[in-house]
């Protein structure tokens, strides 16, 4: 994998980039979809090339080591094989998933002992384990295995984590290095920093993880509920220790201010499932601002969905239109309202790029973050 700058922004911290990996070119700022397994919800990879222009798209360790299942996606030769996407795809280790099973595992120094939220079966993630499956899985950017801490979070709890998630981290490494990709292409572990919202702590962690020297670093444990200042002040810390020379990944986050302000720190991807998820219960991000699209007022509005978005779906139906499928429990609704969304996205993360590149992202940025947050 390469990373390699093109611009960066004089009045914040936010550089264009370009990441070469093995299916293709990612270029950053990057928002990436979430297909936890194997598939965005609701969105077909038609769509998602075509209309929603997705350079990148998530798997989750998690969810497709229990279904389909590692032996099924190596009989078919990795998950690009397996679900006919053929550009770049990073898995999420499965860490999150493990620290939303709190009633359901058991955390010890060897790994994560956890019971499947499908049958109640009994399974057991370590860092080796992980860094195994995800060889299988075939992503070209692979996660390490850590622990997310909840929020709030006592410093002592976070600290004794954050040091098994850094014990852990030097596992996968081994584990990784002593094991080549099953596919024949490159694969690229992140490291992932953590320390919950304690300044030390996120300090000690972005130095552990970037003496690794990995091909790129991830920030984690954050849009957990924290307030979204303690993110951007978490953030920006990280950014300043993490190598500039590297993709920085920031996990989870977040709506399309928390994506904006984030670039000016210094991130280059994202991910989260928010735009598909708030697609599905009709709450629509446009150019123009926020809509819920079930609110009475849009039941004749016979305006596009979004005149000014780049996705020919959203510059096709009308409002009124839309609002007539949620209501009648149509899942062209759901369909359309997540392309719409994806779409906004990707279009946010590309025109804050392309004015990194004019040098004018810090006044956009300003002006933008209003004008796409207001409710409509």
């Amino acid at each position: 994998m390469t990373f390699n700058i093109k611009a960066k922004d004089s009045q914040s911290k936010a550089r264009a980039a370009v990441i070469q990996t093995a299916h293709g070119t990612i270029e950053t700022p990057i928002f990436m979809p979430v297909g936890t397994a194997g598939s965005v919800k609701a969105v077909h990879f038609n769509e998602l090339k075509d209309e929603i222009n997705a350079e990148i798209i998530l798997g989750n360790t998690y969810h497709l080591y229990l279904r389909p299942g590692i032996d099924i996606l190596k009989q078919a030769g990795g998950l690009h094989k397996f679900n006919g996407w053929d550009q770049p795809i990073l898995t999420d280790s499965g860490g999150y998933q493990v620290y939303s099973l709190a009633e359901k595992r058991k955390i010890k120094e060897e790994g994560v002992v956890f019971q499947s939220h499908i049958d109640g079966s009994r399974h057991n993630f370590s860092p080796e384990n992980v860094m195994d499956i995800q060889r299988v899985i075939g992503a070209d950017i692979i996660m390490a295995f850590d622990e997310c801490t909840p929020y709030p979070c006592e410093y002592k709890y976070a600290k004794t984590s954050m040091e098994m998630t850094h014990r852990w981290l030097k596992r996968c490494v081994d584990r990784y290095q002593n094991t080549e990709p099953i596919y024949g292409y490159h694969q690229s572990l992140f490291p992932i920093v953590q320390g919950s919202v304690y300044k030390d702590l996120r300090k000690q962690s972005a130095e552990n993880i970037a003496s690794h020297n990995m091909e790129g670093n991830a920030i984690g444990g954050l849009s957990v509920g924290e307030p979204h200042a303690d993110m951007y002040e978490m953030t920006e810390l990280v950014c300043d220790i993490l190598p500039a020379d590297k993709p920085r990944y920031l996990m989870g986050v977040g709506t399309p201010e928390n994506i904006l302000e984030c670039i000016a720190l210094g991130i280059d991807m994202f991910d989260c499932i928010m735009p598909t998820r708030n697609g599905r219960n009709g709450n629509l991000f446009t150019t123009q601002g926020i809509i819920n699209i079930k609110n009475k007022k849009w039941e004749n509005d016979f305006s596009l969905i979004d005149a000014q978005s780049t996705c020919h779906v959203s510059r096709f139906h009308s409002k009124a239109y839309l609002r007539h499928l949620f209501v009648a429990n149509e899942i062209l609704g759901l369909q359309i309202a997540s392309i719409n969304n994806l779409a906004l996205y990707l279009w946010l993360v590309k025109e804050a790029r392309q004015q990194i590149l004019n040098g004018t992202f810090n006044e956009w940025k300003k002006i933008m973050v209003k004008q796409v947050m207001q409710k409509l």
